[in-house]
């Protein structure tokens, strides 16, 4: 299935097995959300378990808290991944910080879903890659399935966490078929996996860049040359056993993501593996990722999104050391 149809999927079989469990945002219901994740949900558990929210995003999340607080589980969608900035207060001051500040009594039980990330021809405020703001919140989680089975489970395991988690469902890959083993999820949640088994030089990516490491490997194939790819799947926290036994491996490493590269998700992965793994390093830990500059109108995407010879060109540089 999709990774659209198997979010759905995934929130229909933990709304029907926790009735406290609720999903709120703009346009969700009815309308089944812009990408139709939530298509159909309202029709099955009625109006008071799929809310149609006003467009204020502090208010979603606010009013998610205080639910979390009465024994719910909310899930609420923000539209589009530069629309969270309204309601960031809430996350990172209140959502992130209760249960701290509670010494434990109490829970926060929220997810917030945030369709992020380039490949759709938009514009500034809706393809937007903001997962290291989250990352670098102490108290909060942060996802990134890259296909299908993993969106399934891991929407199900971040409702029944007791935890604020922020799922960032990559945009991209919401419309690619992929098999899903509906019985038993592989791996744990907050769990590294290599997608790609090599021998020459490991790549590091989540979400939608996944997909270009995995593009990548198979034209360097063709060329004669092994990459093994790493699916990080949970940004934080971050499972690093994986990544350290690849690069102790392969003795190189590129990290790619979409997000500008300034204090991000992909420098803390590059600053811990030379920490971690610089008697094992051939080269420098290089980094692929969007320039620092705001997302560029959509006929500018495709020069500022990482692509296939940008990553290639990073690989190339690594092996010439």
């Amino acid at each position: 299935m999709s990774m659209a149809k198997a979010l759905n999927s995934g929130l229909r079989r933990a709304m029907a097995d926790n009735d406290k469990v609720l999903l709120m945002g703009e346009d969700i219901g009815r309308l089944g959300g812009v990408f139709r994740v939530t298509e159909g949900l309202q029709a099955e558990f009625g109006e008071k378990r799929v809310l149609d929210t006003p467009l204020a995003e502090s208010g979603i999340v606010g009013t998610a808290i205080g639910l979390a607080l009465r024994g719910y589980r909310p899930v609420c969608e923000i539209q589009f991944d530069g629309f969270i900035f309204p309601g960031f207060d809430q996350i990172t001051s209140q959502l992130a910080k209760l249960t701290y500040r509670h010494e434990g009594s109490a829970t926060m039980p929220v997810v917030i879903r945030v369709p992020y990330g380039g490949h759709i021809g938009a514009v500034e405020h809706h393809q937007e890659s903001p997962e290291a703001y989250f990352a670098h919140t102490a108290g909060l989680r942060v996802l990134s399935p890259s296909n299908p089975h993993d969106a399934y489970w891991m929407i199900q395991e971040a409702i029944a966490s007791d935890d604020p988690v922020l799922f960032f469902e990559p945009k991209s890959r919401y419309w690619p078929k992929g098999d899903v083993d509906t019985e038993a999820a592989g791996i744990p949640l907050h769990s590294s996996r290599v997608v790609r088994e090599g021998s020459e030089v490991t790549l590091v990516a989540y979400g939608p860049s996944v997909s270009l490491a995995l593009q990548a490997a198979d034209i360097a194939a063709t060329e004669g040359t092994s990459l093994e790819v790493v699916d990080v799947r949970s940004i934080s926290p971050l499972d690093f056993e994986p990544i350290v036994a690849s690069v102790q491996k392969t003795g190189r490493v590129v990290v790619v993501q979409e997000a500008p590269g300034f204090v991000s998700v992909g420098s803390e992965i590059a600053a811990t593996l030379t920490e971690r793994c610089f008697y094992n390093l051939e080269a420098p830990v290089l980094r692929v990722t969007g320039f620092d500059t705001p997302f560029p109108p959509a006929k500018l995407e495709a020069v500022y999104l990482p692509d296939a010879d940008r990553v290639l060109e990073a690989v190339d540089r690594a092996l010439a050391y």
